[in-house]
């Protein structure tokens, strides 16, 4: 029956969506994680006989880009974006890749690197921070260190995070968590963006809005698992009937 794929198919639908709201909620204390957005689309069933029915289909709606709150850390490898604004990574592949986390940490090597391990650019590539005695961060992402043995006032920059702004629009969130842009070409420096620095930017994610989802979507679950087994019955009636009239 036509009504049976269409409940079975809502069914697979709306645990498409509890996944990835879910993900949503496994990420609430994620650094600068932005909450995955989506909807349930109406499409039309085509077969024969009338277009009479439609099915629902959960789209991804991209990500809700929107700025997540500032918590105070005071640790000096920490810093958020003040509004809009990316920080640039080096991505798996060796291409380049925005984030909004900015819990950095220097790895063994030198390299300057993300909570997520990725390795933090600079305007020349990977940012490689020598020994030091203490470290600074402007707002402009400039990072100076002072070495072991100088005076206070003995900072030297050593490079400069790389800071971008493209359009909003243009941003897309690839498979790896990390968001490109939808043209591919890679977004140059932008002076407007500023930092905060002994802080970093908090999850977006709503939790009392997505906690109310997975209840919206079980709710939808249960109701699609009801409409099958409706429809199992309704099979066992008539088959009842037929072998009765036979």
């Amino acid at each position: 029956m036509k009504y049976l794929y269409l409940a079975m198919n809502g069914a697979a639908q709306a645990m498409l969506a509890q996944q990835n709201n879910a993900n949503n909620l496994a990420n609430i204390s994620t650094v600068g994680f932005k909450a995955s957005l989506d909807h349930f689309q109406s499409r039309a069933l085509y077969g024969p006989g009338f277009d009479d029915r439609v099915y629902v289909s959960a789209e991804a709606a991209g990500a809700d880009l929107s700025p997540g709150a500032i918590t105070t850390t005071g640790r000096d490898l920490d810093v958020a974006i003040s509004g809009d604004g990316w920080f640039a990574v080096q991505a798996n592949d060796g291409g380049t890749a925005y984030s909004r986390r900015g819990d950095l940490r220097i790895d063994s090597t030198g390299l300057l690197m993300n909570g997520a391990n990725q390795i933090m650019l600079g305007e020349g590539g990977p940012i490689t921070i020598p020994q030091f005695e203490s470290l600074e961060i402007g707002r402009d992402g400039t990072i100076s260190v002072r070495a072991s043995g100088q005076s206070a006032n003995s900072l030297v920059t050593v490079d400069r995070i790389l800071l971008v702004a493209p359009p909003a629009q243009q941003m897309y969130r690839g498979e790896d968590g990390l968001f490109r842009t939808r043209d591919g070409i890679d977004a140059v420096a932008d002076a407007s963006v500023s930092l905060t620095s002994g802080a970093v930017e908090a999850s977006n994610v709503n939790a009392v809005d997505a906690m109310v989802r997975m209840m919206d979507y079980a709710r939808y679950f249960e109701h699609q698992v009801k409409l099958m087994e409706m429809a199992s019955e309704n099979d066992a009636a008539s088959a009842q009937l037929m072998r009765m009239s036979g």
